[in-house]
C-alpha cells in the first residue's frame, strides 16, 4: 500500500466516520405542528466506503471512485425489531437507482447502511429502473413494498430514448433481506404511480391507493389519488379506481398529487400525507399536504387543511431536481411521536418529527381551501377577529 493509497484512505474513512456519528439538532422554534432537523440523515456520502471504492491498491492505485453514488433519496419506513429502518432509493451516477437499507437506533441519528444492497428479484420482464418503495405492514403478516418499476415504452420510435412506461412493482418480506416478487399491479389506467398498500383488510380484499395517469410523467385526464380492492396480492387486479382526492385549480396540487405513505390509524380517522405538485416559472413545484379520512368508509375526506404542510426550506430548495419535496416513509413510535422521513430535491433524505395528536389538530382545526381569494380573506379576518376577543376579554379580568 503506497503512502499517497493509505493517507487518502484515512482521510476517507475520518470524514465518512465524522458524517455518521454527528448527532443532529432541531433547526429553530418551527410551526408548532413538527420540528425540523438540521442535517440531513442520509445523502450519497453515507453510502459505505466499499460500495463506492475499490479499496485494493493494487487495482486502484489512486484510490479513484468506481461506482459513483449521486443521490439517496425518496425513502420507505419502518420500525423492526426495535430499530428506525429506511429503505432509501439509491441513485448511482449511471442514473439507476436501486433499494438499500439504512438503520438508526433512535430514528434521528446515525442512520448507518447495512452491509449489502436489497437483492430485489426481477420479473419475466426486466425493470430498467426501480425506486420510490412505500412499505407496509399488513395484518396478514407480510411487509410490502410497493414501489415504481420503469421501463422503456415499447410503442416508443428507435429515435426517442426517453419514453417510458410506469408501472407499481410488488414484493414482500419478513425480514427485509429476503424479498419475495410477486407480479405488478394490474389496474385499468394506462400507467401508475405512488401506489401504497393499506394496512388493513377491508371487506376481506386487499385495499390499495393508487395514481392513475396517461403518461409517464403528465398525469393527462388521469391524476388524483385512487383508491380500489383486490381479492389477492399473488396476482393483484384493482378494476376499479375511485378517486378520493383530485386535483383542483390554482392549489399546490393543481398538476398533480399522489400518496406519501401508508396512512396512520387513529381514533379520529385515517391521517393522510400527500404530495401536491403545481407548475411555475421555474418548473414544478413539490410540497407535502395532509387530509383525515373516514374509519370506515376510506374513500370519504373528513378534513383536509388548505395549502401546504411542508414545503422545500433553505438548502432543501437545491439539488438534481431543485424546489421538490417528497415523503414516501414515516413511523409512529409506541408514545405516538411520528418520524416523517421526506426528501429534498431528488438528493437527500431529512427527518421531520410530529406527534398524532399535534397531527390531528392540524388537520381537524386548520382551515380548508375556500378556493378564491376572498374567501382566505375571510378566514383570515375570522382568525383576527377571534384573536381580538381574547385580548379583549383578559384586558377585562
Amino acid at each position: 500500500m503506497t503512502a499517497l493509497f493509505e493517507k487518502r484512505l484515512n482521510k476517507l474513512k475520518a470524514e465518512q466516520s465524522a458524517l455518521l456519528n454527528r448527532l443532529n439538532e432541531i433547526s429553530g422554534i418551527g410551526n408548532g405542528v413538527f420540528d425540523r432537523y438540521k442535517y440531513p440523515v442520509l445523502t450519497a456520502a453515507h453510502t459505505p466506503l466499499n460500495w463506492r471504492y475499490d479499496l485494493d491498491p493494487k487495482t486502484n492505485p489512486y484510490l479513484m471512485e468506481r461506482f459513483g453514488i449521486n443521490a439517496v433519496f425518496n425513502a420507505g419506513a419502518i420500525k423492526l425489531n426495535g430499530k428506525y429502518l429506511m429503505v432509501a432509493r439509491v441513485e448511482g451516477t449511471d442514473r439507476k437507482s436501486f433499494f438499500a437499507v439504512a438503520e438508526s437506533a433512535d430514528g434521528i441519528n446515525n442512520f448507518t447502511f447495512w452491509e449489502y444492497p436489497v437483492e430485489l428479484p426481477e420479473t419475466e420482464e426486466p425493470d430498467t429502473n426501480v425506486y420510490d418503495m412505500r412499505l407496509t405492514t399488513h395484518e396478514d403478516g407480510w411487509i410490502y413494498g410497493l414501489f415504481c418499476t420503469e421501463r422503456r415504452d415499447p410503442a416508443a420510435p428507435p429515435h426517442d430514448q426517453s419514453m417510458a412506461v410506469a408501472a407499481c412493482g410488488i414484493a414482500r418480506t419478513i425480514d427485509m433481506i429476503k424479498w419475495e416478487r410477486l407480479p405488478d399491479l394490474v389496474t385499468n389506467s394506462p400507467q401508475q404511480r405512488n401506489v401504497v398498500l393499506h394496512p388493513e383488510y377491508v371487506n376481506g380484499r386487499y385495499a390499495l391507493y393508487t395514481r392513475p395517469q396517461d403518461g409517464f410523467i403528465s398525469a393527462g385526464k388521469g391524476g388524483g389519488i385512487g383508491f380500489g380492492l383486490t381479492d389477492t396480492m399473488l396476482n393483484a387486479y384493482v378494476s376499479e379506481e375511485t378517486i378520493i382526492d383530485n386535483k383542483n385549480y390554482h392549489t399546490v396540487y393543481e398538476a398533480k398529487n399522489g400518496q406519501g405513505p401508508t396512512p396512520l390509524k387513529t381514533s379520529e380517522g385515517w391521517l393522510h400525507l400527500a404530495h401536491g405538485v403545481r407548475n411555475t416559472a421555474a418548473g414544478l413545484r413539490y410540497v407535502l399536504y395532509m387530509f383525515l379520512t373516514d374509519l370506515h368508509d376510506l374513500t370519504k375526506v373528513l378534513y383536509k387543511p388548505a395549502g401546504y404542510f411542508l414545503a422545500p426550506d433553505g438548502d432543501e430548495r437545491i439539488g438534481d431536481v431543485s424546489n421538490v419535496v417528497f415523503c414516501n416513509g414515516w413511523i409512529r413510535d409506541d408514545d405516538d411521536t411520528v418520524f416523517i422521513y421526506y426528501a429534498s430535491s431528488d438528493t437527500r433524505m431529512h427527518v421531520a418529527t410530529s406527534t398524532v395528536d399535534k397531527l390531528l389538530n392540524y388537520v381537524m382545526n386548520t382551515p380548508a381551501d375556500g378556493l378564491r381569494s376572498a374567501s382566505s380573506v375571510n378566514t383570515l379576518n375570522q382568525i383576527i377577529d377571534r384573536n381580538k376577543g381574547l385580548v379583549s376579554s383578559k384586558s377585562l379580568v
